[in-house]
């Protein structure tokens, strides 16, 4: 099952608090991104975020699953309704992961 595009909408809108958010499609689901920084996954219509220690001392409860088979497990995220701790949510996880790395310029065909 993928996701609605309208529930991912509806999660980027949530989380827009935080910064600049993308999503990028992924495999049939999708990356969330705040500020060029990927802080989670949505799929089958379910909000997912990296863990970190800062993320689950915010959360209202902890719940850990993998999005998808063969995945590590994310923090599921249920409670998306409240804008303002979405965003916090997501702010403080974003302080707390690494910064993209650069990618190398391609080589010139010979």
């Amino acid at each position: 099952m993928s996701c609605h595009p309208d529930f991912v909408e509806y999660i980027a809108d949530q989380c827009s608090g935080a910064g600049e958010i993308t999503v990028k499609k992924m495999f049939g689901d999708y990356g969330i991104y705040c500020d060029g920084i990927i802080f989670g996954l949505i799929c089958d219509d379910c909000f997912y975020l990296k863990p970190t220690d800062a993320g689950r001392a915010m959360l209202r409860s902890v719940e850990l699953r993998p999005p998808y088979e063969g995945a590590k497990d994310y923090f599921y995220i249920a409670d998306v309704d409240d804008r303002d701790y979405v965003s916090e949510l997501v702010r403080v996880t974003c302080k707390h992961l690494p910064l993209p790395k650069r990618r190398k310029p391609a080589s010139p065909a010979k």
